[in-house]
C-alpha cells in the first residue's frame, strides 16, 4: 500500500506592522530628535584646587570680623550711656560695668556696728571710704575728695547721719536718730493766733499738722536714700548692725538751730495767702 505523504504546508509570514511616525505640522516628513547642545562643566584638577587654596588670603575674613565688632561695640554703647559716648568713654559706668561691684556681689553684704563703720571715715589710706543712710552702707571711696578728710560733706563718712541729711546740720546730727525731726516743718505756737481756735480744733489741726510733717521728713530722706541707691558711682557693700534697743539707749537730741529757724508761726484762720 503506497505511503500518502502529506505536504507540508508553507509557513505563514507575519505580517508587517506599521508605525505611524509623528511628523511636523506643515510636513509629513519626520522630524528627528536633536541631540542634547548641553555639556557638562569639567571637574577642576588637583593642581587648580591648590592653586585656589594657596591664592587665599585669611586676613580679608579677618577684617571683616573686626569691622563687625567695632559696629556693635559703638553702638552698644552709645545704647548703654543714653546717647553719652560711642567709645565707652563714660563719667558714670553703670554699677554692673565695674570691677568693685562684682566683687562686692562676689564677696557679699557687710555687716558693720558703728563703732567699726567709723573707722572708714577716710582717715586711714588703706581702707575705703564709707558711709550709712538709713542701715545700709555705700562705698564713696571713688569721691574721696568730697567725702574724705577735708571735704565738704565729711561728716558723712563713717557714720550712718541720716538726721543730718534731713535737717542740713551735718556736724551735730551725725546720727541715725530722726525722733524730733518733724519739728523743723511744725509751725509756731502762738498764743494770740491759738486763742482763734477752740481746743478741740486746736488738737485737731496740731494733729495734723504732725503728719504732714512727719511726711515731709519721709519724703526728704527718701531723696537721699533714693540718690544712693541709683547712684552708679557708689556701690552698697552692706549694712549696719545695730542693736534690737538701740534707739532707747540713744538721748533724745533737740532740733539743731539751722533747721529751728526756718519754723514760722502758725497763721490765723482766713489769713493764709
Amino acid at each position: 500500500m503506497a505511503e500518502v505523504r502529506q505536504r507540508k504546508g508553507k509557513k505563514e509570514e507575519p505580517v508587517p506592522r506599521i508605525v505611524e511616525l509623528d511628523t511636523d505640522e506643515e510636513s509629513d516628513t519626520p522630524v528627528p530628535l536633536q541631540p542634547s547642545t548641553t555639556t557638562r562643566k569639567p571637574k577642576p584638577s588637583t593642581k587648580e584646587l591648590l592653586d585656589e587654596e594657596e591664592g587665599y588670603s585669611p586676613w580679608i575674613d579677618i577684617l571683616r570680623v573686626l569691622s563687625f565688632l567695632a559696629l556693635a561695640s559703638c553702638g552698644l554703647s552709645y545704647l548703654v550711656s543714653g546717647g553719652e559716648s560711642f567709645t565707652w568713654s563714660l563719667r558714670a559706668p553703670p554699677k554692673y560695668m565695674q570691677l568693685d561691684w562684682w566683687k562686692a556681689q562676689l564677696k557679699g553684704p557687710i555687716y558693720l556696728t558703728p563703732a567699726e563703720l567709723a573707722t572708714f571715715d577716710g582717715t586711714d589710706p588703706e581702707k575705703p571710704i564709707y558711709l550709712a543712710i538709713n542701715g545700709s552702707v555705700y562705698d564713696v571711696s571713688s569721691n574721696a575728695r568730697t567725702y574724705g578728710p577735708g571735704g565738704s560733706y565729711r561728716f558723712f563718712a563713717g557714720a550712718d547721719a541720716a538726721r543730718s541729711y534731713v535737717t542740713g546740720c551735718f556736724a551735730e546730727d551725725r546720727t541715725p536718730d530722726l525722733r524730733g525731726v518733724e519739728d523743723m516743718y511744725l509751725p509756731l505756737d502762738d498764743a494770740a493766733v491759738d486763742a482763734h481756735f477752740s481746743a478741740s480744733e486746736l488738737a485737731e489741726l496740731k494733729a495734723k499738722e504732725r503728719a504732714e510733717a512727719r511726711d515731709k521728713v519721709h519724703e526728704a530722706l527718701l531723696h537721699w536714700v533714693k540718690f544712693f541707691e541709683n547712684s552708679p558711682k557708689y556701690p552698697k557693700v552692706g549694712y549696719v548692725k545695730k542693736d534690737k534697743n538701740w534707739l532707747d539707749k540713744e538721748p533724745r537730741k533737740k532740733l539743731c538751730e539751722q533747721a529751728a529757724k526756718g519754723r514760722k508761726p502758725r497763721k490765723i484762720p482766713g489769713s493764709e495767702e
